[in-house]
């Protein structure tokens, strides 16, 4: 992780090094290319999985992160994807990326009910949202023996211990990307993952204020991108 920070793309031209470009090929547009680096976060996620080929994968939280580990576990060959987020908006685009079914535990707490009995439902879990009601729900719904691949992050949680002692549920913890990236770009150029469903907004540059109120209201919007062009 880069310390100090630094500023992203809020410009037309950027110039970095020749090592960190890569070449897209096809009809891939910049809109789709600009993707290329949460995309690659996700297929980073997936590389923590042995094996998702039909398996039953839960994906909490549907926001870019979330509804692109829905494309990536449906490339990946996941037999049932369900995805579970508080907005029937980014749950609709989720569908589009590939999922079998949405829940909005919001307006339906009891959507996972039917997921706990038995010990559990899902071999696999992208936990996205890093919501301590997400921790409390995953273990419930979790096969013993299962994955949980912890892609979303914020502060101190708490975690039912017991369940994941009991269940031998392997939690992992999954930070950024790396040779992803250049897969990212293949894949889209490839369309092999279509990305274009995720871009739900796209403003003019000059409208830059608009477009970050609009990328923060979740019930909205999911990916929001800035145009250059006149």
């Amino acid at each position: 992780m880069r310390v100090p920070h630094e500023q992203g793309g809020f410009r037309e031209l950027l110039v970095v090094k020749a090592g960190q470009c890569v070449k897209s090929t096809g009809a891939t547009t910049i809109a789709e290319l600009a993707c290329a680096e949460p995309l690659a976060v996700c297929l980073h996620a997936a590389k923590n999985v042995a094996e998702m080929s039909g398996k039953k994968v839960l994906i909490n939280g549907a926001g870019p992160i979330g509804a692109l580990c829905v494309a990536v576990a449906r490339y990946h060959g996941a037999k049932e994807i369900v995805v579970m987020d508080l907005f029937d908006k980014t749950l609709a685009v989720a569908m589009e990326m590939g999922a079998d079914k949405s829940i909005n535990i919001a307006s339906s707490p009891e959507g996972l009910a039917d997921y706990s009995q038995g010990k559990g439902y899902f071999n696999i879990i992208f936990e996205c949202s890093a919501a301590q009601a997400a921790m409390d729900n995953i273990f419930q719904v979790i096969r013993p023996q299962g994955t949980i691949v912890q892609v979303g992050v914020a502060g101190k949680i708490s975690y039912p211990m017991n369940m994941l002692v009991g269940k031998e549920v392997k939690w992992i913890g999954s930070h950024r990307f790396h040779n992803e990236y250049e897969e990212a770009v293949s894949l889209m150029s490839e369309q092999k993952i279509n990305v274009r469903p995720i871009i739900t907004d796209v403003f003019p540059v000059a409208d830059l204020h608009k477009a970050i109120q609009a990328a923060t209201d979740r019930s909205k919007s999911v990916k929001v991108q800035i145009s250059f062009e006149e």
